[in-house]
C-alpha cells in the first residue's frame, strides 16, 4: 500500500490559504485519478485508487497542521509501510511560488506538519518522500509580515489559474515515484534558472 499525504488544516477558514496546498492539491488528484472515499479514518479524510499498479490511499489529516503524523502513522502502521511507500505534499517557504521540488527524506525545515510526522512515525522512518509546492517567503516580497501569517494567509488570486499546472507536474511526479523513479521525477519537474537572454 502507498499513502500519499496532502497537509493543510481543516475547514473552509483555511481552504484557500497557502498552508493548505497540500489538501488542493490531494483534491487535484482525487478527481483525475477517480478516487473512492472520502470515509474518515483516523481523524483524515480517506481515499483510495489504483495507480501505477499500486494501491494508494490520498489523506487529508483533520487534524489541523501541528497533529498531521497522528493520521498518518495508524494507517502507516496498520499496512505495515516503510518510509518509501509514503509521499507528502506540502507547502514550502524556501521555494519560489508555483515551483515543485521532490526530496527524498531530510529535516522538517520549521514546518509543523513535517515535524509530526516525524514524530509520529519515529525517527528510523522519515525517509519518506516530500513533493514541496512553492509558496515563497514574505521577506522575498518585501512583506513585513509574520511567517505565520503569511502561511495563513490566501493564495493571491493571480496565481489560482497557475496550480492546475502545477498539480499536474505534480502528479507527474508521484507517478514516476510510484515506479521507484525519483531522480527522474527530479530531472524532468524541477525548475531550471533560464538562460540569459542576448542583449
Amino acid at each position: 500500500m502507498k499513502i500519499i499525504v496532502g497537509l493543510g488544516n481543516p475547514g473552509p477558514k483555511y481552504e484557500t490559504t497557502r498552508h493548505n496546498i497540500g489538501f488542493l492539491c490531494v483534491d487535484y488528484l482525487v478527481d483525475q485519478w477517480r478516487a473512492q472515499g472520502p470515509v474518515i479514518k483516523h481523524q483524515a479524510e480517506v481515499y483510495q485508487t489504483t495507480v501505477e499498479g499500486e494501491q494508494v490511499i490520498l489523506m487529508k489529516p483533520q487534524t489541523f497542521m501541528n497533529l498531521s503524523g497522528r493520521s498518518v502513522g495508524p494507517l502507516y502502521q496498520f499496512y505495515k509501510c516503510e518510509p518509501k511507500d509514503v509521499i507528502v505534499i506540502h507547502d514550502e517557504l524556501d521555494i519560489d511560488p508555483l515551483e515543485i521540488r521532490f526530496k527524498a527524506g531530510g529535516s522538517p525545515g520549521g514546518h509543523n506538519g513535517l515535524k509530526s510526522m516525524d514524530e509520529c512515525l519515529g525517527s528510523l522512518n522519515t525517509g519518506y518522500y516530500r513533493v514541496r509546492l512553492g509558496i515563497g517567503h514574505p521577506r522575498n516580497f518585501n512583506l513585513k509580515m509574520d511567517v505565520a501569517d503569511y502561511v495563513l494567509g490566501k493564495i493571491p488570486e493571480s496565481d489560482w489559474e497557475e496550480l492546475e499546472p502545477l498539480f499536474q507536474k505534480a502528479e507527474g511526479g508521484i507517478r514516476l515515484i510510484l515506479k521507484g523513479k525519483i531522480n527522474e521525477a527530479m530531472n524532468k519537474f524541477h525548475g531550471r534558472p533560464k538562460a540569459p537572454q542576448d542583449k
